[in-house]
């Protein structure tokens, strides 16, 4: 029974992450839980380690935001999890233990923020260190499960690891444009548009660059088409939060988007979140605005 509740679990969970927006799926929605065979079977609850009642060992461990342990990556790309409380033989650590030697699939949830996660399955605990009070846990992929071949287990260690490190990058990814959309009420910082949905977190200093942290400040909220121009240079923010459109553009007669959706937007400023500890740091626009300029 467990096992055909765990996968009907999955497949919920692969119909949910289509229905919200980038993958982020709200607390209530996963406290809820859905039916099985006559059952409520609930995904999360006041714990970390979470067991439903129809089943004999979790189906699903949390990270929170406000949580009191701290989780973190291996440097093997794998997640160290704490145990809950400091007694190994606490009941939800042996349930974790027991999901360990069975190799049971669970269900891995990170907070990107108060309320909204992300959802990381199947995932396995494939170590256990009582010395310093943790798991640890591998993400794999879903179309394993019902593989029967043997596999080699190198390739499986590999691949976990792979999968598992993705993890990180999704959460700073998702985290990054919660943070910056709510700061900015959620509409684009040029043109005041107010759909979610059409609406990204765009960096001021590319990822990759030493000033580039997923931090508030260094994110503007743009509509997808002002996110483009800005990437590529055809909008320009001053350090003085000033709107530049680049030259040719500005010269160049095609139609109302080009006209109403760029051009108008020369020297006017750009909303700001409102809390100023949160507004674009000017030295990162300076930055940013010195290539704008170079590309004109």
């Amino acid at each position: 029974m467990d096992n055909h509740i765990r996968l009907a679990a999955f497949q919920w969970l692969e119909q949910q992450v289509m229905l919200f927006e980038d993958e982020i799926l709200p607390r209530n929605v996963l406290e809820e839980g859905f039916i099985y065979q006559g059952k409520r079977i609930t995904l999360m609850g006041p714990k970390g380690i979470w067991k439903p009642k129809s089943i004999e060992l979790p189906i699903s461990i949390t990270t929170t935001s406000e949580s009191p342990y701290k989780d973190e990556i291996t440097k093997d790309n794998f997640i160290n999890y704490r145990y809950r409380g400091n007694d190994p033989h606490h009941s939800d650590n042996l349930g974790l233990r027991e999901a360990m030697n069975k190799q049971v699939p669970l269900i891995y949830f990170l907070a990107i923020a108060k309320g909204k996660y992300l959802a990381a399955w199947p995932s396995y605990i494939v170590g256990d260190n009582i010395e310093k009070l943790t798991f640890i846990v591998a993400v794999d992929e879903a179309r394993y499960l019902t593989e029967e071949e043997l596999q080699d287990q190198k390739e499986v260690y590999v691949r976990r690891s792979y999968l598992t490190s993705t993890i990180k990058t999704r959460l700073h990814q998702r985290s990054f444009r919660e943070k910056v959309l709510t700061a900015y009420q959620n509409q684009c910082a040029l043109c005041r548009l107010r759909h979610r949905e059409l609406l990204d977190a765009a960096h001021i200093i590319p990822d990759p660059e030493e000033l580039g942290q997923p931090i508030i400040q260094n994110g503007l909220s743009l509509c997808k088409i002002h996110h483009a121009a800005f990437d590529n240079n055809i909008i320009g923010i001053t350090p003085d939060y000033i709107i530049k459109i680049r030259g040719d553009i500005l010269e160049e007669i095609d139609g109302p988007m080009l006209k109403y959706g760029i051009q108008s937007l020369e020297d006017k400023k750009i909303i700001l979140p409102s809390h100023k500890k949160h507004w674009p740091d000017r030295d990162r626009l300076d930055q940013r605005y010195e290539i704008f300029r170079n590309a004109v």
